[in-house]
C-alpha cells in the first residue's frame, strides 16, 4: 500500500467529537491543505448538546451548530454533524455503521481524526469509530443499513491522529508525534476559527474556571512546534496498520513545512 498515489486534488476530512476540538488540534494544518488546492471537509461527532448550564440541549446544540459552521467557512470549508450526542458515543454496531456510511459518503483521502488515547471518553471512541470504519467502508459485505446508501469505497484513505489535548495522556506523560507541521503563519486565522466558538468559551469558564480559550490554543501550539523549531506547530501520529497505506501523504504534500521527528 505504501506506493499508492493522491489524486490531483485531494480531499481531506477532518473529523473529532466536539465542535472546536479541529481548531484546537489541527486547523493550521487544513488551512494549509486548502492553500494547496485540497478539498477540506470538517465534521464532529456531536453538536456539543452539553455545553451549557443556561441553555437547553436543543438550543446549545444548535447554538454550536452555527458557530461550528462559521469556523468551517473560515477554514473553507464544509461541515458536517453526525448527530451522536455529547458523553454518549459509544463503541457499538449502529455506531460503526454510522461511521461507516459517512465515510463511504464523503470518500476522503486523508482523514485526520481524534488520538486512540485522550482525556475523554468521546474523544477516544471517536478515534476508534473512525479506525474501524476506514477498514469497514472498504467491505462490500458490510451494510450499513441506510435507505439509500452510498456506494462501497474503493481504497483505504490515509489516517492521521492529532494531538491529544494538551500533548499528553491520561498520566501526564507527553505523548511523541511522527511529525510536527509549522502552522506559524496559520496561527492568527487559526484562533480566529476557534474564537467562532464562543459558547464553548463561556462554558469552559463557567464550569471549568478557566478563561483562556484562545492563550490555551496558542501555549499548546508554541509547546509542540518548540520541539521542531517552529514557533508554533500541530503534531500528528499515522495509522500504518494493515490494510492502510503507509507512505506518509500528508508530510508529502506540506515538505518543507514538515519536521520529522522519528518517534
Amino acid at each position: 500500500m505504501s506506493d499508492r498515489s493522491l489524486p490531483a486534488q485531494p480531499h481531506v476530512l477532518a473529523i473529532h467529537a466536539h465542535p472546536d476540538d479541529i481548531e484546537f488540534q489541527c486547523a493550521g494544518t487544513l488551512l494549509q491543505l486548502k492553500s494547496l488546492g485540497c478539498r477540506i471537509s470538517v465534521a464532529t461527532m456531536t453538536p456539543g448538546d452539553c455545553g451549557s448550564a443556561e441553555h437547553s440541549a436543543e438550543d446549545i446544540a444548535r447554538i454550536r451548530r452555527a458557530e461550528a459552521a462559521a469556523a468551517a467557512k473560515i477554514l473553507e470549508a464544509d461541515y458536517t454533524c453526525l448527530e451522536f450526542r455529547d458523553l454518549s458515543i459509544v463503541f457499538d454496531n449502529d455506531s460503526r455503521r454510522r461511521m461507516t456510511e459517512f465515510l463511504r459518503k464523503t470518500a476522503p483521502d486523508i482523514i485526520l481524526t481524534a488520538p486512540p488515547v485522550d482525556y475523554m471518553h468521546d474523544h477516544e471512541i471517536t478515534s476508534a469509530l473512525v479506525r474501524d470504519a476506514c477498514f469497514n467502508a472498504s467491505v462490500p459485505n458490510y451494510r450499513t443499513g441506510q435507505w439509500d446508501p452510498a456506494p462501497v469505497a474503493r481504497q483505504i484513505p490515509w489516517l492521521y491522529f492529532v494531538d491529544p489535548v494538551e500533548g499528553t495522556d491520561h498520566f501526564g506523560h507527553r505523548q511523541p508525534t511522527d511529525f510536527i507541521i509549522n502552522i506559524s503563519e496559520q496561527l492568527e486565522t487559526k484562533i480566529a476559527a476557534l474564537s467562532c466558538h464562543a459558547s464553548q468559551r463561556e462554558w469552559l469558564r463557567r464550569q471549568h474556571g478557566m478563561d483562556e480559550y484562545t492563550e490555551a490554543c496558542r501555549r499548546w501550539g508554541t509547546a509542540r512546534g518548540r520541539e521542531a523549531g517552529f514557533p508554533c506547530g500541530e503534531g500528528f501520529r499515522q495509522y500504518k496498520g494493515h490494510p492502510h497505506p503507509t507512505s506518509n501523504a500528508l508530510a508529502d504534500l506540506l515538505q518543507k513545512r514538515v519536521h520529522r521527528t522519528g518517534n
